[in-house]
């Protein structure tokens, strides 16, 4: 296969790694900042780069309605289009398009959806999302597969996985597999163990460079996905890197590292920062709470992104108010940092031999919580 992956040391189930790619070495556990359309939304590429961040998420769906694949092809690549020369995931278009619901319709071959921006009609079938992803030159390419909803029957569940995993050999075919690419592989089966286990045995069948854990994160709650996350990782090749698409909040992202899983992404820290919404040590926080108006603090005490070291808690509390866009960018860059500090954290604390420690001094800054003691 053409991407290399090194388990560098093992923690119980957790794992300190490194994947390397034709445009550089990823550092796993990874957290993948999401960036739809070719842009982390408020971010320049070279800011995220600052944060920590070595590889980004691109969507395929979003980048085939505009600019088209053929434009991104034709100026070079979406590494040169977006001016970011790390590593790009990019996924298969198959959630966005399952959740249009009443715009698409599913067969066997494929997915025909309208598409949101203009009622065009489009065709997505694995070979297609294959060609689409090899355009973008994306360095990890994602299966087409059918984002199983939640909560769904015994049944639905199979019928979902099992087209997935045909639609998984499609891809397979597809795929052009060239030096320092990868295609990944994704495992569903809903929150029904058996299943998991089918997929991922189909999955080991194939063949594919990395496997991703799909269909978690759907509404399940966090006590659910970590009960499938107790078994399901470790269905798939221990050599290989265990991708969980969607995930998530740092108590998330912490307690499935816990159980074997090597990258993230999700669109929260970016979200978040468009909502006023930061992410510390102590946890999350409203910066529009009355309580800042008049805190002279930064956000948040050791962060070294600029919002931390250059400005205040009112001052930011104050742009929200106004609602300038200065706001919106400053967030979105503490909390991405905040999110590749946390895996640093995680990353150091597997080389050290002091995970028990950081995840115990982790869920204890979490529970004490950021409003001071009167």
């Amino acid at each position: 296969m053409a991407l290399k992956y090194e388990i560098l040391k093992k923690v119980g189930k957790s794992r300190l790694g490194k994947l390397h790619t034709r445009h550089g070495v990823v550092d796993t556990p990874a957290f993948m900042p999401v960036g739809t359309c070719g842009t982390v939304k408020a971010m320049m590429p070279e800011s995220v780069a600052a944060t920590g961040a070595q590889i980004l998420l691109g969507n395929t769906y979003h980048l085939m309605l505009r600019p088209g694949a053929d434009l991104v092809e034709k100026m070079g690549g979406l590494h040169k289009f977006m001016n970011w020369d790390k590593p790009i995931l990019t996924d298969s278009g198959g959630f966005q398009v399952m959740s249009l619901s009443g715009l698409r319709k599913l067969t066997e071959e494929g997915v025909t959806f309208k598409s949101h921006v203009d009622g065009k009609k489009f065709f997505l079938t694995p070979e297609e999302s294959m060609k689409i992803q090899h355009k973008l030159d994306s360095n990890i390419t994602m299966c087409l597969d059918e984002c199983t909803p939640f909560p769904a029957t015994y049944e639905e569940a199979k019928k979902s996985m099992e087209m997935s995993m045909r639609w998984a050999k499609r891809s397979k075919e597809a795929f052009v597999d060239r030096d320092g690419y990868g295609l990944f592989g994704i495992q569903q089966g809903s929150v029904f163990e058996d299943l998991r286990q089918q997929s991922a045995d189909a999955l080991r069948e194939i063949g594919f460079d990395g496997y991703a854990i799909g269909g978690l994160a759907v509404g399940e709650g966090q006590e659910e996905m970590f009960k499938a996350l107790d078994y399901a990782p470790g269905m798939l090749p221990e050599d290989k890197p265990r991708y969980l698409m969607g995930v998530g909040r740092p108590d998330d992202i912490v307690g499935a590292v816990l159980r074997g899983v090597d990258m993230f992404d999700c669109v929260m820290p970016t979200r978040s920062g468009r909502t006023a919404q930061a992410f510390t040590k102590y946890g999350a926080l409203n910066i529009r709470n009355a309580r800042h108006k008049e805190d002279d603090r930064p956000l948040e005490e050791g962060c070294d992104c600029p919002l931390c070291v250059n400005y205040t808690r009112a001052y930011i509390h104050h742009l929200q108010k106004c609602n300038e866009v200065l706001a919106v960018m400053l967030l979105t860059w503490h909390n991405i940092r905040y999110y590749q500090r946390l895996m640093q954290g995680l990353r150091n604390a597997l080389a050290n031999d002091t995970l028990d420690e950081y995840v115990s001094e982790f869920y204890k800054n979490q529970a004490k919580g950021d409003i001071p003691e009167l």
